[in-house]
């Protein structure tokens, strides 16, 4: 395993919390403590971001070939150093080595498209309508940015968030899941071995979110806030961001369907379902939630889908030969439990798995629920769990209200033979992404985001850098 980094990095230095806090981070395969890592408090948090306002003048004058080249060096370390971070990433998150390694990739490949945009940031000139002036375009870094990524893709989500920034010349404090801080540190000592100036990315662990980031979004300094996690949390920080009118970009909850038609080839479905559901133990804001079955197929896709989940070995994710590690923590299993519990006492069949097992660890077998009433708590819930619920409808413009019928919007799965339908059925659901006939949408070329409750914004794809821009424009005269 690689060597763990556990201080705070601010300036381009490693430096302890100003008050010497530490807080611990978990295994959850074994609910053993791995190490302690620098807990960070409001002053380490101002010392941050002022390392951030400093570097701004001068990263944002830094040429784009050099900011390019920057990006792609540290692509290139990640990739030599895929298995160390694989198993760095297990340790504290629990995915299986393999898809750790997948994510790896995932995340590396960020920095390689990022630093490709970098290069390609336009402006415009013309002659405005009146004849009288011309007008320059130019595209500027918004300037400091704080960023703050959750636990269940701690390097990708990372590499998502900063790709982008550095591409445009912002400088960042990071803000890691308090979960999962050492994908970030590694991450952080990746950029600096690849050259990237001090102050450019600043990276804050701390257990104390709330004393450290309100006083930032709140102080007129920070310009840019950059969220994924939960609905309830970005509400929070919309509203702390309203002061100052930070620009926001938010990646949040999802509850994604997932449309079996009656003409959908169903071993193709079942491989999306098991991709959509089972990647990353269910703990993704894509993973599918609702299962809507029509009803002349349901039995036998359930029958399927529950053979599958149900081969699927579970067990600690540096294990040879496990497809399924632990929740997160003990509260993010018991909350499955929970859902699935208030399933079954509202009539839902039991499948597959559906009992938490005894012992260390915070592992929940593959679940399939058949039956399940709309009333269901999990219906409107983000599960993250490897529970996947299944409904039945009869007719298109049914199962479309009832996907619908949600706060969230962030991606919605379609399967069926008919292109026509999959067409429509994709422009009739209120959702940024859609899965038609495939499990993963996620790819660092392809604009990733939601409508609704679900986000503000984009990252990845071409407009993925936008975000950390904005225009200027100057009117000159013509004489």
């Amino acid at each position: 395993m690689t060597e763990v980094l556990n201080q705070l990095f601010i300036g381009g230095a490693w430096v302890d919390a100003a008050d010497g806090a530490t807080m611990p981070v978990d295994d959850p395969a074994t609910g053993e403590i791995l190490c302690h890592v620098a807990d960070a408090g409001p002053k380490d948090a101002k010392l941050a971001e002022e390392a951030a306002v400093q570097a701004q003048q001068d990263w944002a004058r830094t040429a784009p070939r050099a900011r390019s080249e920057i990006l792609r060096r540290a692509y290139e370390l990640i990739l030599e150093r895929t298995d160390e971070l694989a198993h760095l990433m297990t340790s504290e998150m629990g995915k299986p080595l393999a898809e750790a390694r997948g994510e790896v990739a995932y995340a590396a490949e960020f920095f390689r498209w990022f630093s490709e945009e970098a290069v390609r940031i336009d402006g415009g000139c013309g002659t405005l309508p009146d004849g009288r002036n011309r007008m320059l375009l130019s595209r500027r870094p918004v300037g400091p940015c704080l960023l703050i990524t959750p636990w269940n893709f701690p390097l990708a989500m990372g590499t998502r968030k900063i790709g982008p920034a550095i591409a445009a010349g912002c400088t960042m404090v990071l803000k890691p899941a308090p979960q999962t801080p050492l994908s970030s540190l590694a991450l952080a000592g990746v950029l600096k071995e690849a050259g990237l100036p001090d102050g450019v990315l600043n990276v804050v662990t701390t257990s104390r979110a709330g004393e450290v980031c309100e006083p930032l979004l709140r102080g007129g300094r920070i310009r840019k806030l950059s969220f994924t996690g939960s609905t309830g949390v970005g509400r929070l920080l919309l509203a702390q961001c309203a002061d100052t009118v930070v620009r926001t970009s938010m990646e949040l909850g999802g509850n994604a369907p997932f449309i079996v038609f009656d003409d959908a080839d169903l071993d193709v479905a079942v491989d999306g379902a098991m991709v959509a559901k089972m990647r990353n133990m269910g703990e993704a804001c894509t993973a599918a939630n609702r299962f809507f079955v029509h009803r002349s197929v349901a039995d036998e896709f359930g029958r399927r889908l529950a053979e599958r989940m149900g081969a699927l070995v579970v067990g600690p994710g540096t294990r040879e030969g496990v497809d399924v590690g632990p929740l997160i923590d003990a509260a993010g299993r018991a909350k499955v439990a929970e859902l699935v519990a208030d399933a079954v006492e509202r009539g839902a069949r039991v499948l597959v798995g559906g009992r938490t097992p005894e012992g260390a660890g915070c592992f929940y077998p593959p679940t399939v629920l058949a039956d399940v009433d709309p009333g269901s708590r999990l219906m409107d819930t983000e599960i993250f769990g490897p529970v996947a619920a299944i409904l039945t409808f009869d007719d298109e413009d049914e199962v479309l209200r009832r996907a619908n019928d949600t706060q969230w919007g962030l991606v919605g799965y379609v399967f069926t033979q008919g292109l026509d339908r999959g067409l429509r059925v994709s422009e009739g659901l209120e959702v940024g992404m859609v899965g038609l006939n495939t499990g993963l949408v996620s790819n660092p070329a392809a604009p990733f985001g939601g409508v609704k409750q679900s986000g503000l914004g984009r990252e990845g794809g071409r407009v993925g850098i936008e975000e950390f821009l904005e225009y200027q424009y100057v009117a000159v005269p013509v004489r």
